[in-house]
């Protein structure tokens, strides 16, 4: 029986690049986690993992069984093009320096790291050389890819940063990221227009809103959402990009026509729409908190291919 490489999760979230790990045939060992409502959402679907809630900047992993990968989906406001892109000079964008502190004391043979499109570019460039920089210092070979999930088979536009980082040259030059695949699947192949979701969700045919949107909407196959800059439609039947704020300004939640009126999408089909399989399920917490979970998450399958791809020697 060959050995399953261990994973320790930092920034884990409800659990997708973990998930996804899972799926690619890795075991997590631990996982790290401050939210509250996350970690709710993370024991109901990891109830064997040991999960440490607790602020990053207190985490020890030192008594903790050994691991091959790190893991960290770490918080990507100071870096996003949506933010206010302070990058290190952001309490948060500095927390990419506990990822180092912890690699220090675990020294796995491989660093995944996720953040948004941006990285890269962001301050001229000078916030990717300084990530590069760090794990170069420390003797690992970077590998990355910055890639949108529709082009991996996910009809959701979601352009991330994937960065690899191998401390064995023969491992790093072996390594290939996937292939584009063709998509296949549509908004509507991953929502169900047939079943009538929670009232609630449904706009009020008096409202103002329901008649704004019922002049908008012209596609039953899209995905709409009320912007900075008016209603918002997608294109080819991909939905744009699902954003944390879902979870703190209710208009801002992808709305749908369906066979019984104009309504917002519902949480798990937020999920759906990450590639999350239909047996996940959210812990015992508010409705924005699972908005938001989804908009901070991750997708699942385009990780699941990445990490499936990861052969330790």
């Amino acid at each position: 029986m060959i050995k399953k490489m261990k994973v320790g999760s930092l920034f884990a979230g409800i659990g997708g690049i973990d998930l996804a790990f899972e799926q690619a045939g890795f075991e997590i060992a631990w996982a790290n986690e401050i939210d509250s409502d996350a970690c709710k959402t993370y024991r109901a679907n990891f109830p064997n993992t040991l999960l440490i809630e607790d602020d990053v900047r207190n985490f020890n992993a030192e008594c903790l069984p050994a691991i091959d990968v790190l893991t960290a989906g770490f918080p990507c406001q100071s870096f996003s093009v949506c933010g206010k892109q302070k990058g290190f000079a952001d309490d948060r964008g500095n927390l990419f320096f506990e990822i180092m502190r912890i690699a220090d004391r675990t020294n796995p043979s491989v660093i995944f790291l996720e953040n948004v499109a941006n990285l890269t570019e962001h301050d001229n460039g000078k916030t990717f050389n300084i990530i590069h920089n760090e794990l170069a210092g420390r003797g690992y070979i970077i590998r990355y890819i910055v890639a949108d999930a529709c082009d991996y088979g996910i009809p959701q536009h979601r352009t991330r940063t994937y960065i690899l980082a191998f401390n064995n040259i023969t491992v790093a030059d072996n390594y290939c990221f996937p292939e584009k695949v063709e998509l296949k699947k549509h908004i509507t192949d991953v929502i169900d227009m047939s079943v009538k979701a929670n009232e609630n969700l449904y706009y009020d045919i008096n409202s103002r809103e329901y008649q704004k949107l019922s002049a908008f909407i012209d596609d039953c196959n899209q995905i709409y959402r009320f912007s900075d800059y008016g209603i918002q439609k997608s294109r080819d039947g991909i939905s744009f990009t699902l954003k944390a704020n879902m979870g703190t300004w209710y208009n801002r939640i992808p709305i749908i026509k369906d066979k019984f009126g104009i309504r917002k999408v519902t949480p798990e089909e937020c999920l759906a729409l990450m590639g999350f399989p239909k047996e996940f399920k959210f812990g015992d917490i508010p409705e924005k908190s699972k908005y938001k979970q989804c908009g901070n998450s991750v997708v699942v399958p385009v990780i699941k291919r990445i990490a499936i791809e990861v052969k330790i020697s």
